[in-house]
């Protein structure tokens, strides 16, 4: 899949016919399936993340004898102005979750890992574009094919390691979805394989400051501050935690004297 900038022109670069440069997150496609001009496609192939081309494509590259009436005439050449902002091979990915569950096993860890490493890979794209929703489940199906465990140390270890990331990954997009239990569950996770992990305990910090259990947050957001002490991010969660900590004693407080109140006025 790409994330691609493009504007398509007739004429001489002076007829606008198709763009997406008004969007602020253009979508990820697929060649071959979201873009279909062979001109266009082979076109992209040549091209790498960040490189911006312009195309010059004749009727047999773009739209044919009959054109694409009434916004393309027949035989027409018509010129694409691209830009390619992002590549993720989902080639790969694709034929590897149309197997079988045995079938899947007996693959080489390797070839596991990099289809789970380019799922993160779209789940963080679609995180960065705030669609948390939809990287919840990449990240999730990431997740799904890392069950095996290995007698080999060295692969266990290299599982392990896709795991924690993206438990990490699933902590953060709970956060954003507002699902600090969820947030929770996937921090904790993340400790049970790396205990000083300082991201997991702010994660845990946050969610449990989230859900209002003070004495929780302050000990996760402690411990993560005895491992990364100038953590701008850590030390502004810990003034937080103690600003609605202050705030909510002052209202215990309030509530404790409203009650005592009418008591007291029968002295």
């Amino acid at each position: 899949g790409c994330t691609v900038k493009y504007s398509g022109y007739l004429g001489n670069w002076n007829k606008l016919f198709c763009s997406n440069g008004n969007s602020k997150y253009p979508r990820l496609m697929k060649l071959g399936k979201d873009i279909t001009l062979w001109g266009l496609e082979i076109g992209l192939l040549s091209m790498t993340k960040g490189e911006a081309a312009l195309f010059v494509l004749t009727p047999e590259y773009a739209y044919g004898q009959r054109g694409c009436p009434p916004s393309i005439p027949p035989n027409t050449t018509v010129l694409f102005k691209v830009e390619v902002l992002d590549f993720i091979d989902s080639e790969e990915c694709d034929a590897f979750f149309e197997l079988t569950y045995e079938q899947q096993d007996r693959l080489p860890l390797e070839k596991v890992l990099k289809v789970a490493a380019t799922e993160r890979e779209f789940g963080n794209y679609f995180f960065y574009k705030q669609r948390f929703k939809i990287a919840k489940d990449r990240y999730k199906r990431a997740l799904s094919i890392l069950g095996r465990s290995s007698s080999s140390k060295a692969e266990q270890s290299q599982i392990n390691a896709s795991k924690l990331l993206l438990f990490l990954n699933l902590s953060l997009t709970y956060l954003k979805l507002e699902r600090a239990d969820r947030a929770l569950k996937y921090g904790e996770l993340a400790l049970e394989m790396d205990q000083g992990n300082a991201k997991a305990l702010f994660r845990c910090g946050q969610a449990c400051l989230y859900m209002r259990e003070y004495s929780k947050s302050r000990d996760f957001l402690a411990r993560a501050q005895c491992i990364q002490p100038f953590n701008r991010d850590i030390n502004n969660e810990l003034k937080k935690l103690a600003r609605y900590y202050k705030e909510y004693m002052e209202m215990e407080k309030e509530m404790c004297c409203q009650m005592f109140d009418p008591l007291n006025s029968y002295g």
